[in-house]
């Protein structure tokens, strides 16, 4: 897949507002006050049979991102699709309860507790890939491989800024007006009107805790892993194999040499905004079986 122009102009539109908020930005603080881990209870549902596969969505949204997959993916594999701690119809725990730590200790349980002899496959979107590969680096006794779909990694120092601005804007102001003008900045000219109206609703919907306190440590402060080279760094480490969809070319470019699996791949995907499986469904279902079915090859 080539370069397209319309996303080389949204690249450079997103470094460019990234530009203009870093007088402005402050880090602040980005992290909740420590805390005991207490396990949430997770909804999610299990189908078909095979090898399996985990399904995890991004920040605010929930396991319904995946409906235009799973049809594909439950066909061929043992499907589990789990909605995160305070997203969708799972547990919402008290505040500070929502570090990248207590996400990935959620699902690390979840896998535990199925008691499968076999290793997982973990699809992510967004957040959800950094849980993932957390949870990669963690326990490779449970991760097979990743597949990330425009995952919260690999993101150039350049938008530090506009992460910063986000972060203070979510706790100051309303998230249900914050979120979605985020959302407007990555998506695509394919990206249909009622994709757009249900992604902002369904954040509107959540407790603004949750939504304020899971967007920072994605890509602020010691422990972040989506910017610069604090996310390259994380990449290098893994060992799993690695398949990431992303938009921008000179992303992919940099990211091709970060996985250390031969099986690995980064691939740049037009004609999609930042939820690429919403926007072109069936050949994002087709290059995750392929690319999982040649695991074996």
């Amino acid at each position: 897949m080539t370069k397209s122009e319309p996303n080389a102009l949204s690249r450079r539109k997103l470094l460019k507002f990234a530009s203009a908020m870093a007088a402005a930005a402050g880090a602040g603080s980005h992290h909740a006050s420590a805390q005991e881990y207490s396990p949430a209870k997770l909804f999610h549902t299990e189908t078909g049979t095979g090898r399996n596969v985990l399904l995890l969505h991004g920040w605010t949204c929930d396991s319904h991102d995946w409906i235009w997959q799973m049809p594909a993916l439950e066909s061929r594999y043992r499907v589990v699709a789990v909605d995160l701690r305070g997203h969708g119809r799972s547990e919402i725990k008290p505040r500070g309860s929502y570090t990248p730590a207590d996400y990935v200790a959620d699902i690390e349980d979840l896998i535990s507790k199925q008691g499968s002899s076999k290793k997982t496959v973990v699809i992510g979107h967004s957040m959800g890939v950094q849980i993932a590969a957390r949870l990669a680096l963690k326990r490779p006794d449970l991760v097979e491989a990743v597949v990330s779909v425009d995952g919260s990694l690999g993101f150039s120092s350049d938008l530090v800024p506009l992460f910063e601005t986000t972060d203070k804007d979510l706790k100051m102001k309303d998230p249900g007006e914050v979120g979605p003008a985020l959302f407007e900045m990555f998506y695509d000219a394919a990206t249909p009107a009622s994709l757009k109206r249900w992604h902002a609703r369904r954040l509107q919907g959540m407790p603004a805790h949750v939504t304020r306190e899971s967007f920072g440590p994605l890509f602020l402060g010691p422990d972040q892993i989506g910017c610069g080279k604090a996310s390259e760094d994380f990449c290098r480490s893994l060992t799993q194999p690695f398949y990431h969809m992303c938009r921008f070319p000179e992303q992919a470019e940099a990211m091709r040499s970060w996985f250390r699996h031969p099986k690995s791949k980064v691939d740049v995907w037009t004609g999609a905004g930042h939820w690429i499986q919403q926007d072109r469904p069936d050949d994002v279902s087709k290059a995750i079986i392929a690319w999982i079915d040649g695991l074996e090859a």
